[in-house]
């Protein structure tokens, strides 16, 4: 199940029964979490169900990080209430987000997780709004232990991401073949498919990968494409090999 040394291999979510996939794999990201965060029974159930060696990490709700506009607010259960949209996303200094970060937490500490994702969506801009939110999130809410990555979209330069991650203590989260990780003390790679979500990993593209990893750092390597169980063990096996 496990990878040579500090490297970590898995997928973005659950592409095979858990059962099985928990015979496969070292560590999951738990996706359903940004959507609509399980009850917290369910994610003890997760716990019991795998090994002791099985890690979790999970993708933070996206009350936090998403505006109610994005069209991944289509599966929450319950709707925004009116007049009140801009109560949410954005790290926003409200209740209503530091309420989600309380039930993203719960979740968390049910899966004994350590590291949790913060993904923003390419509308979350490098104003000194959002950069302000951001600040504002990080100081009100209980980190405890918790390893938190960021993983920034919309046109964010080098610098202020450097910068923002190393005041508040963030790890860069980043598709390798999109960019470098500027932050962090360990490495927090996300595989989302060369310009498509349906992009099958080629045998370069894997050993290119392969050559990218420092064995002496903990590594994750997180397959999110279309084929992500099979580009997961595929790596796998070039690296055992």
């Amino acid at each position: 199940m496990g990878e040579p040394g500090l490297l970590k291999i898995g997928t973005c979510g659950f592409p095979l029964r858990r059962g099985e996939y928990f015979q496969r794999f070292s560590v999951v990201e738990v996706q359903q979490t940004f959507y609509q965060p399980p009850p917290l029974k369910t994610a003890k159930r997760w716990r019991e169900e795998a090994p002791a060696g099985l890690e979790f990490t999970l993708k933070a709700w996206q009350l936090i990080t998403h505006e109610p506009s994005s069209p991944t607010y289509r599966r929450l259960k319950q709707p925004i209430p009116p007049g009140q949209a801009d109560h949410y996303g954005s790290f926003r200094p409200t209740d209503e987000v530091l309420e989600a970060w309380v039930r993203t937490e719960e979740i968390a500490h049910a899966l004994g997780a350590r590291i949790v994702l913060f993904q923003t969506p390419a509308s979350f801009r490098p104003t000194q709004a959002n950069q302000a939110h951001l600040r504002s999130f990080l100081g009100k809410i209980r980190r405890k232990d918790y390893l938190l990555v960021w993983e920034p979209r919309g046109g964010w330069p080098e610098q202020e991401i450097e910068d923002l991650c190393r005041e508040l203590d963030l790890i860069h989260g980043v598709d390798p073949f999109q960019g470098r990780q500027l932050a962090g003390f360990i490495r927090y790679f996300r595989l989302h498919g060369k310009g498509d979500y349906r992009y099958r990993y080629t045998d370069p593209d894997l050993a290119w990968l392969k050559d990218q990893v420092d064995y002496s750092i903990l590594t994750y390597l997180m397959f999110n494409n279309l084929s992500m169980a099979e580009d997961a063990e595929r790596l796998k096996r070039l690296i055992h090999g």
